[in-house]
């Protein structure tokens, strides 16, 4: 595959561009990273009192506990981003809140909540699932896979 041209910019171009990056405010990166993982954290432990709530007050094992754990974590998200909190969190937070199952959850609703002026079906429905399609799709594919490349390799458990 051939490399794409750049777009040669003329005199004024070239000028703005370096402008702009002298204005450009310096990015924090020690303290996002440093907030998306303190965050991101506090989700995975929320997630683990969770479980072990389940499994001392409701009698489950750690392996049933995964998946009632798994629907409130998604219920939170879910009613967080509804309020509006989510996306606040988010943006003190950054990559922190994209905790697989929370921030794919909150990803679902805005989605639903941005376009249900479109209706239920075409609007809410239609979009939700635009996200959901390549995830499913993506991890279907990627589970696939692996299967295959574990049957080969005879890591079957025999």
């Amino acid at each position: 595959m051939a490399a794409q041209k750049k777009k040669k910019l003329t005199p004024v171009q070239q000028e703005y561009q370096e402008l702009a990056k002298k204005k450009e405010p310096p990015r924090p990166v020690a303290r996002n990273c440093l907030l998306a993982f303190v965050t991101g954290g506090a989700i995975c432990t929320i997630g683990q009192l969770i479980s072990e709530m389940f499994i001392h007050w409701f009698g489950f094992t750690e392996k049933t506990a995964g998946s009632p754990t798994v629907a409130v974590l998604i219920f939170i998200s879910v009613v967080l981003t509804s309020l509006g909190l989510y996306d606040k969190m988010a943006q003190w937070a950054g990559a922190g809140t994209a905790v697989p199952v929370t921030g794919f959850a909150n990803s679902m609703c805005s989605a639903a909540i941005e376009h249900r002026s479109e209706g239920l079906v075409l609007g809410t429905g239609g979009n939700m699932f635009k996200l959901a399609g390549s995830v499913i799709v993506f991890g279907t594919v990627a589970a696939f896979i692996i299967g295959i490349i574990h049957m080969l390799l005879n890591l079957g458990g025999r």
